[in-house]
């Protein structure tokens, strides 16, 4: 298969990338890997929607691809989510697109700019990806760690997780009509921020075990 592994940074694919033969460098973001009889090439963007968009925009442009795919740490809303749990993203949304109407918030569907819901054509023939929990998510440019903006994006869009690049990688694959699959592992939970409380290398040992289990699955 030819598959497109997407992730913000190098950090958190580091363990996984040991295992596949490199091949060659296409340009400053864009590596191409060999892994088994899979062509894997890995865009590593940038942290943010908008490094997001432009990379998966120009790599999309340029190559046709079985099924994309985005590995990635993230923060939890829900308490029955635990740090180092892998979890499979099904739907995600911009969170911060919108307008304000004193104290509420109107999302662009509220003013009649999009729809609902579009339909994702997401990897389910995988039985890594169909044993992990489902969850939904938002895409912030802004990770929350306020105790008010917290308890106000809850009652706004009851999201489970957050990131800062997911609905932009659906969003390219949706118009590219791309199956795909957004994976996450949890490294913290969404609360005033601490450090202390943070798990990276459990969250990146965890992801990238899934992830490499994921790609011996297609």
């Amino acid at each position: 298969m030819n598959i497109l592994l997407v992730s913000a940074t190098y950090l958190e694919i580091e363990p996984l990338l040991l295992q596949f033969q490199l091949e060659q460098e296409v340009n400053q973001k864009l590596k191409r890997y060999t892994y088994n009889k899979h062509k894997i090439d890995v865009l590593i963007p940038g942290v943010g929607m908008t490094c997001t968009a432009y990379w998966m925009g120009k790599t999309l442009n340029s190559k046709i691809y079985d099924v994309a795919i985005n590995l990635g740490i993230a923060g939890s809303f829900n308490e029955n989510i635990k740090i180092g749990e892998t979890v499979n993203i099904i739907s995600d949304q911009i969170s911060e697109i919108g307008a304000e109407d004193g104290d509420s918030f109107l999302s662009t569907t509220d003013l009649g700019f999009t729809e609902e819901e579009l339909p994702l054509k997401l990897l389910q023939d995988n039985s890594i990806i169909n044993s992990l929990t489902k969850v939904s998510a938002i895409t912030v440019n802004t990770t929350h760690g306020n105790d008010t903006s917290i308890q106000k994006i809850k009652e706004r869009f009851n999201p489970q997780v957050e990131s800062m690049e997911g609905a932009a990688f659906f969003y390219a694959c949706l118009l590219e009509e791309i199956t795909c699959a957004q994976i996450r592992t949890i490294s913290n939970k969404v609360e005033r921020r601490n450090k202390d409380n943070w798990d990276i290398p459990l969250a990146v040992k965890n992801l990238c075990d899934t992830g490499l289990k994921i790609i011996q699955a297609l």
